[in-house]
């Protein structure tokens, strides 16, 4: 069951470098700013993207989000993506988290579904949701 909004944010992609050719394989690394659990926060990630031969895309990465007040999160996860008008790419997935934060420690081994965006500017957006 999706719960809570724990992350919202806005960014752009900084970052992209080929890793292969055979099969397509892709880093990114993006900066964005928004909330977490509605305190606000900046945050970074980098993720590989593996293209399939159909264009559907793997990908796998890894980030922190940090409050203003200096609390922070780590992340992992895992998602698929697919190609959209003039580059864009749209993942969805499930990330999980860890923290040594008194003020964030219920995200301790939870659970987050995404909705990450790209936009063909570069431009990024996410949205991650509790899953209960």
């Amino acid at each position: 069951m999706i719960g809570e909004l724990i992350i919202e944010s806005k960014g752009k992609r900084i970052v992209r470098r080929v890793l292969s050719v055979g099969p397509p394989t892709v880093e990114v690394t993006f900066e964005e700013s928004g909330s977490l659990l509605g305190t606000p926060s900046t945050g970074m990630g980098t993720y590989t993207s593996v293209i399939d031969a159909d264009g559907s895309i793997h990908g796998e990465g890894r980030g922190i989000d940090t409050t203003n007040d200096g609390e922070a999160v780590v992340w992992t996860g895992t998602g698929s993506g697919k190609f959209g008008p003039g580059g864009s790419v749209s993942y969805r997935g499930m990330l999980f988290f860890k923290t040594t934060s008194t003020k964030l420690a219920r995200l301790n081994n939870a659970c987050g579904a995404f909705e990450f965006e790209v936009g063909a500017d570069g431009s990024t957006s996410s949205k991650i949701w509790e899953w209960k």
